[in-house]
């Protein structure tokens, strides 16, 4: 059953059928049946649907299908509350799918995150025409009054997966509040489902994509800050995305018990992880300079004249500083004196 809908489909109509019948022989004959009897069967009947349903829907890994699934069980349990049937067992179960749809979810949203962090050049986009630049940011939050007016080509500060990240949490609050819909409840309980799967969403799948990426061996110094950089602007979209939940329910972030969301937890690690990972890079590629460099540590005093050693120390260092332009010019003395400490 668990591997297409038309299996559940046949298993539910067969059920409806028969208690549809039933009903019908109780109200359109004398003494064949009464109600004790029917309530009878349907509570052991409601009781091997439960165990049925709660066996065969943990085997279902697409959240496409565990959707479906859920349509079919609402309407299996409404169709039946017609007939005088109580179906609040079934709606409890489906609180319980919803947990496993939310875990399918969450897997499936790994992958699409790991797609768009292996496939980013992490470089700032270059915009060479206003209808490119509007594009980006409406796909993405950003406002820069010095940017703007500057003239074309330029660059956003930040590389594509920014506004393609934010738009798949967007995408992802939106697979959340499908499940909700005709599960009677209230504004506040699909707020708090859709935080608390966001929460997860940002704190455990896309906190270890970003961490996976950022321990990669083969990382250089500039996509390290390209990340550092990119994490500060998804780090002050977050208040946008609790905006958007807000409009989806009309449950204000005010309300007593609103669970807030963790995003920018999750940007901020990440960008701890990616400024330690710049140290150890850097102070890695010096030990080798040191290491590799012919001196002459004993040579007598050559005046004026800096040694070829030094010269091409101090090179070193000046290219790997200039990585550091990009970032925000507070961050990046903040950066550039922790370095020479």
């Amino acid at each position: 059953m668990h591997e297409t809908l038309d299996g559940y489909r046949k298993y539910f109509n067969q059920i409806v059928g028969f208690f549809v019948v039933e009903d019908h022989i109780l109200h359109t004959t004398q003494g064949l049946v009464n109600r004790a009897y029917i309530d009878e069967l349907w509570e052991m009947a409601l009781s091997k649907t439960i165990a049925a349903l709660r066996t065969h829907s943990s085997y279902c890994s697409d959240p496409n299908l565990v959707l479906d699934l859920k349509n079919l069980i609402v309407l299996f349990a409404d169709t039946l509350q017609v007939y005088g049937f109580p179906v609040n067992q079934l709606f409890d179960m489906l609180l319980e799918i919803r947990d496993q749809y939310s875990e399918t979810l969450l897997k499936k949203w790994a992958g699409i995150f790991r797609n768009i962090l292996d496939s980013d050049n992490y470089s700032p986009i270059p915009v060479t025409s206003e209808e490119m630049y509007k594009k980006v940011v409406g796909q993405f939050p950003f406002q820069d009054i010095e940017l703007e007016k500057q003239p074309f080509p330029k660059k956003f500060p930040f590389s594509e997966f920014v506004p393609k990240v934010y738009n798949q949490i967007k995408e992802f609050i939106y697979a959340c509040l499908k499940f909700s819909e005709d599960l009677h409840l209230s504004s506040t309980e699909i707020d708090d489902m859709i935080r608390k799967s966001t929460n997860l969403l940002l704190t455990r799948t896309l906190s270890n994509s970003l961490q996976n990426v950022i321990k990669r061996k083969n990382i250089g110094l500039t996509e390290l800050v390209q990340i550092i950089i990119n994490t500060t602007h998804l780090e002050k979209s977050c208040k946008y995305l609790e905006e958007f939940i807000t409009n989806i329910t009309n449950v204000l972030p005010e309300t007593v018990h609103t669970t807030k969301l963790y995003g920018t937890t999750t940007f901020k690690d990440a960008r701890h992880a990616a400024e330690e990972e710049i140290y150890t890079n850097l102070n890695q590629k010096i030990d080798q300079f040191l290491q590799l460099a012919d001196y002459d540590w004993m040579t007598g005093d050559l005046g004026n004249k800096a040694s070829d050693y030094l010269v091409d120390l101090i090179a070193f260092l000046r290219s790997t500083f200039a990585v550091f332009t990009h970032l925000p010019t507070s961050y990046s003395k903040t950066l550039k004196q922790d370095l020479r400490c």
